[in-house]
């Protein structure tokens, strides 16, 4: 039934609406005319690093990210999901099955595209050619874009994150992070899903503390237990210790998936060049000092010492991905639980 009252939505519109590949989108300031579903390119910047990303918005080079948009039927003002793509760029189920899934329960969809309009395809090999740290600036250029929408309740505005675009999910919940970006009216993420994100173990991982994640927005952690590219325990570790801090956190564990289980592809493909960190690697960075440890140990590792680290624990390349779509209907069930109790979706 979603499937049907979502498809004469599409059908109406242009086609240019509706591909990445063909004409140039409109760029909006924001969203207070009420823009109907379409493309919609919107500005950013691209920070270089989290140091830069934490002096506020505006660092580095401009950029205006792609958001595609999808609105659900009916007049009502409801919630909305930003979703944030991982390091093969904008894929199938981003601008099909899960707006189907949200459209259906009155949650409106902005599907991020931060890699095609800074002329990137993929970084599944080179995570270099576009910094971490603008993916995250792009979700909160979206995240106040959104919420200027009538359609949208600003209070009610969640984040889901994929692989890489996991780590943007978890990076929008820490204060120091989200406070820097200088966002009116305190507007913050009311929700956070990363989808077998990145980030749980190695450098990007961030010591967890008191006070260093909102307790103010749920998280629900979604990942397949066969993932060889981000591995579950790393995860459920880390979720685990944000849980323990005072966020409150689910975990959604998927028996057999593998990791991007929720691509249309149910063939297992081999990413032969995929940028991995093993779950073995005990580095850590500490938000409050920007300084790397060694979370066995406590020590403060650096320079040669955190490179050789680096060499010797936490670097591998190689991993598969394979669509899943019973787990992927299992993903969406608890999602949109998760969606119904913490935004008030239907």
């Amino acid at each position: 039934m979603a499937s049907r009252r979502f498809t004469p939505l599409l059908a109406a519109l242009p086609l240019v609406l509706l591909s990445p590949l063909l004409a140039a989108q409109d760029l909006i300031a924001d969203m207070s005319a009420g823009p109907p579903t379409g493309r919609y390119a919107f500005a950013s910047s691209t920070p270089r690093s989290l140091p830069d990303l934490l002096k506020g918005p505006g660092q580095g080079e401009p950029a205006q990210p792609v958001g595609h948009w999808f609105l659900p039927a009916g007049p009502e003002r409801g919630p909305a999901v930003i979703l944030i793509h991982g390091s093969g760029g904008l894929y199938d189920a981003m601008l099909d099955f899960w707006p189907r899934q949200f459209n259906a329960a009155g949650i409106a969809v902005l599907a991020v595209d931060s890699f095609g309009p800074r002329g990137v395809k993929s970084t599944a090999e080179d995570q270099s050619q576009v910094p971490f740290a603008a993916d995250t600036a792009d979700a909160f250029a979206a995240l106040k874009l959104v919420a200027s929408h009538p359609r949208v309740d600003p209070a009610r505005i969640a984040i889901m994150g994929f692989s890489r675009g996991g780590i943007t999910t978890w990076r929008t919940a820490v204060e120091r992070i989200a406070a820097a970006q200088k966002l009116p009216d305190n507007l913050r993420f009311a929700a956070h899903v990363p989808m077998y994100s990145g980030g749980c173990v190695g450098a990007f991982r961030l010591m967890v503390k008191p006070g260093v994640f909102t307790t103010k927005a749920p998280m629900q952690w979604v990942h397949g237990d066969a993932d060889d590219y981000t591995t579950i325990g790393a995860c459920r570790d880390y979720a685990d210790r944000i849980g323990k801090a005072g966020t409150p956190v689910e975990f959604v564990a998927l028996e057999g998936a593998m990791h991007k289980f929720d691509q249309d592809d149910t063939r297992r493909l081999n990413v032969r060049g995929a940028q991995r960190t093993l779950e073995t690697c005990p580095l850590e960075l500490d938000i409050d000092t920007l300084a790397t440890y060694d979370r066995n140990t406590g020590q403060r590792v650096s320079g040669e010492a955190l490179q050789a680290l680096t060499r010797q624990s936490c670097s591998a390349i190689g991993a598969h991905v394979q669509g899943d779509r019973a787990a992927r209907d299992k993903a969406a069930q608890a999602i949109l639980a998760f969606f119904r109790k913490t935004l008030g979706s239907r």
